[in-house]
């Protein structure tokens, strides 16, 4: 199929990052509340796995003695049908769509070193051979990955090539006969390195300037590996560096085209983004109930320390931004999966319709591996706080939660990293005429030279407040992209820290829209009364998220606008960030006091 063909499909859906410029409709989006049976039939068999296979073991998988301790969980995973998930029927596995294999990770991704070694496998391990491997590949690795008879690890940071992959030293050459190429390199941070079967490496073929992917089996011979990594957290997942010593690889071995390895990597870590921003979300939940329960039992002064003010703020912002993440990462799991129905429709082939789909909204992968992993660090966090020094025990749960969080941040490319992406991405299909930013951020220049308008309310419908609110976030972020860009021109990505303010207004407006959309659509079907506490959790996030939007805009203001420009563009921010005032303390009091009688996370 042509691009204007490919194009012309993916129109009819909203495209990845036009939520910035495009009013979506609540009924548009998926919400978590509507999960079919089936669904919620695996989200249980996952969780009664977490509850029977992992966490009675948890300390023995951290300890590392028995080697075949999590090879053996994920053959018992195997067995249940959990690795192949997104793995098509003819090949063993279950072919789900996008957002169910979303599920599946959020559960798991409250397992600790599982969640780490089974999204490893699934992930980063599987779907290269899924997506750009041919038929014949397909058929001999795919049905041995999705019944766990092998176990996978991906092979693409070296010491010297982390953010930059594309700098890798690996080196493949050609044999004289043409029949194999002989990898030689080193690679480390290698999750499932000490178990796996299968390694996805990358490396360059001679002197080639990009990556090429092949696909190699354990008993090639040449690979050797170092003791497994000492970790702060995630101690009980396998971590070794691995040494490719004159290892032989039939050519039929190479995954897709000669150089094509970079593209394979950046798409796989697309997927891997806001499968790992869901993941966080996952153990959020586990956190925010382990930590109510405590909060239930826990006595000081007389009575539960849930019935302190303090207590009820922390416990508010857990739930409100896991809320609010979650919704986000749902509404981008269906645009992926209605993005690949559309080009299915449209004749494409399967494989190339779930890369072009992901692809399409990789800027939303982007935000999401961030504001997925800094809730999970917000959560443990306040988590522990909650727990007072029993919180810093190793004896309690908040030790191993904090300590294992923290990795999220670096993974799957580092948020800072991804950040700058997620900016770097909306301007450059704005520049290639895939998005109009432009007429936009022109409109917001002409809205600051004129009066503000105080005249009667638009409408005064359920959210109509917080709509215009959101509504005016984003023009906050137009005006200070458009006049960044205007500044900088081609030069704006050596500005890191604009960059970043950029992303923090763009992630902040992107999430707090998805929540309100979610509970929109709820109230719509079960009524506003049904969702009073829902409705409370997104206008609390709304109002954090205008606060923090505001802060990042004038951090970048005060970074490259000076003189009448600054003080323009100031006022504009302040016009734009302006809340009608609302009393957050009792909202986050009426959302604890919920949660605290349900004793857990109950959405």
């Amino acid at each position: 199929m042509s691009t204007t063909a490919e194009q012309k499909e993916l129109q009819k859906a909203i495209r990845g990052g036009e939520f910035l410029i495009r009013e979506t409709n609540a009924s548009e989006v998926f919400i978590p509340e509507e999960w079919s049976e089936e669904q919620k039939m695996i989200q249980q068999t996952c969780r009664d796995f977490l509850e029977q296979e992992i966490y009675p073991k948890l300390d023995e998988i951290d300890s590392m003695k028995n080697p075949e301790l999590m090879p053996s969980l994920l053959d018992k995973a195997g067995e249940l049908g959990l690795l192949g998930t997104s793995v098509p029927e003819k090949y063993e596995g279950f072919g789900m769509n996008f957002n169910t294999s979303m599920l599946v990770a959020e559960v798991f991704g409250a397992g600790h070193s599982f969640a780490v070694a089974i999204s490893a496998h699934t992930g980063i391990g599987t779907l290269p051979i899924l997506y750009y491997g041919n038929e014949e590949q397909k058929s001999k690795y795919l049905p041995k990955l999705a019944t766990g008879e092998w176990k996978a690890a991906y092979c693409l940071t070296e010491p010297d090539s982390g953010s930059d992959a594309n700098s890798g030293k690996t080196k493949a050459t050609l044999t004289e006969d043409g029949k194999h190429y002989v990898i030689n390199g080193q690679k480390m941070w290698i999750t499932n390195g000490g178990f796996a079967d299968l390694f996805i490496v990358f490396a360059k073929i001679e002197d080639d300037k990009n990556l090429s992917a092949f696909i190699v089996e354990k008993t090639f011979g040449g690979i050797t590996m170092n003791e497994e990594e000492h970790k702060m957290g995630i101690k009980g997942s396998s971590t070794r560096q691995i040494f490719f010593n004159d290892c032989k690889v039939p050519v039929e071995n190479l995954l897709s085209e000669r150089e094509n390895g970079f593209k394979i990597a950046v798409n796989i870590l697309n997927i891997g983004r806001i499968k790992l921003g869901v993941a966080a979300i996952g153990a959020c939940k586990e956190v925010t109930s382990t930590a109510v329960n405590y909060a239930n039992e826990r006595k000081q002064f007389g009575q539960s320390i849930s019935s302190f003010g303090a207590i009820k703020h922390k416990i508010a912002e857990m739930a409100t931004r896991t809320y609010a993440s979650e919704s986000a990462h749902y509404r981008a799991g269906q645009n992926i999966d209605d993005a690949y129905d559309s080009l299915i429709a449209s004749g494409m082939d399967e494989a190339q319709a779930k890369l072009k789909s992901v692809e399409e909204f990789a800027i939303e992968c982007a935000i999401l591996k961030v504001h997925g992993s800094e809730v999970l660090d917000y959560v443990v966090d306040e988590g522990v706080q909650i727990y007072g020094g029993m919180g810093y025990s190793a004896e309690g749960p908040m030790d191993r939660a904090y300590r294992d969080a923290r990795i999220n941040r670096i993974f799957e490319g580092t948020n800072e990293i991804n950040r700058m992406l997620s900016i770097d991405m909306l301007l450059k299909r704005a520049m290639k005429g895939q998005l109009d930013l432009m007429s936009p951020a022109m409109a917001v220049q002409q809205e600051l030279m004129s009066i503000p308008d105080f005249g009667a309310q638009e409408d005064d419908g359920l959210f109509a407040k917080e709509k215009k609110a959101l509504k005016n976030l984003k023009k906050a972020g137009l005006m200070v992209a458009g006049a960044a860009v205007q500044k900088f021109m081609q030069k704006l990505g050596d500005e890191q820290e604009i960059l970043m303010n950029l992303a923090d207004m763009l992630i902040e407006g992107y999430v707090a829209e998805s929540a309100l959309l979610r509970t929109e659509k709820l109230a719509q079907q079960k009524g506003e009364d049904a969702v009073s506490i829902q409705l409370d959790m997104s206008r609390i996030f709304l109002y954090n998220a205008i606060e923090k939007a505001a802060a990042a805009g004038r951090q970048a203001i005060y970074a490259f606008a000076e003189g009448d420009e600054q003080r323009m563009m100031l006022m504009g921010l302040k016009r734009f960030t302006k809340v009608e005032p609302y009393n957050l303390k009792e909202a986050r009091r009426r959302v604890a006091d919920y949660i605290i009688e349900k004793n857990s996370y109950p959405f």
